[in-house]
């Protein structure tokens, strides 16, 4: 029977590519490629170009929305599972490529339920994150002994000083536009110099810094909060 693998590529540099990843989209027939909207270039699929032969492997795009519509996320959720049911009943290996991680954020976990109540068999590649890759990069530990963390997607809604109060560690996933929001927050807890910035982590253009007020950063950026500082 085919097998459905749900690989974490890593975070923007091939060379985070795990060896489990790279065993996976051999043993593949089909490489799922996860989009915002058909026709967009995959950032994924350019990580694993890097270290893996993809002209080898039949490319399947997926479109999942990222409209504000809840109905229309889950209908194009519904469809990309259908179709990799669908390579799957025809007795194909299909790997969908996600970047980090699976269990973080990932759009894999959008479909593991629809492939397994189909009865298909799911194998789960880890892959590493971009906070991981991004605090080893700025030579900091995210946490030690009995030291707390928080991983939450994006500031927006959250409560910033209740986090920075309640855990030893902060991660903001999708920070890019809210950096002086989060700096501002900081600053009313005399905090501002406890936060580390990576933009694009593994990519062109990479970028580690102290968060500075007042400075633009990309979607690819994430912010690490230290309560003890670095």
């Amino acid at each position: 029977m085919a097998k459905f693998y749900s690989v974490g590529v890593g975070a923007g540099d091939g060379s985070y590519i795990t060896l489990g990843a790279l065993r996976a989209l051999e043993k593949s027939d089909i490489i799922a490629v996860p989009s915002k909207k058909s026709g967009n270039k995959s950032t994924a699929l350019n990580i694993i170009s890097k270290e893996f032969d993809t002209s080898k492997k039949e490319l399947l795009e997926l479109e999942f929305s990222m409209s504000s519509d809840a109905k229309e996320r889950e209908l194009s959720r519904e469809k990309s599972a259908e179709r990799i049911i669908a390579a799957l009943k025809a007795g194909k290996n299909v790997a969908m490529i996600t970047l980090g991680d699976v269990s973080i954020y990932s759009t894999c976990s959008y479909v593991h339920g629809a492939v397994k109540n189909a009865g298909f068999e799911i194998e789960i590649i880890p892959g590493i994150t971009s906070f991981c890759a991004a605090a080893d990069k700025a030579r900091i530990s995210l946490c030690e002994g009995g030291e707390s963390v928080a991983i939450i997607p994006s500031a927006k809604g959250a409560d910033l000083e209740k986090y920075t109060a309640d855990f030893d560690t902060v991660i903001i996933m999708k920070a890019g536009a809210d950096t002086d929001g989060i700096y501002e927050a900081l600053k009313r807890r005399g905090m501002e110099s406890n936060a580390i910035v990576s933009s694009r982590v593994g990519m062109e253009n990479e970028l580690i810094e102290p968060l500075r007020e007042g400075k633009s950063y990309g979607y690819f950026t994430t912010v690490i909060i230290k309560k003890k500082g670095f």
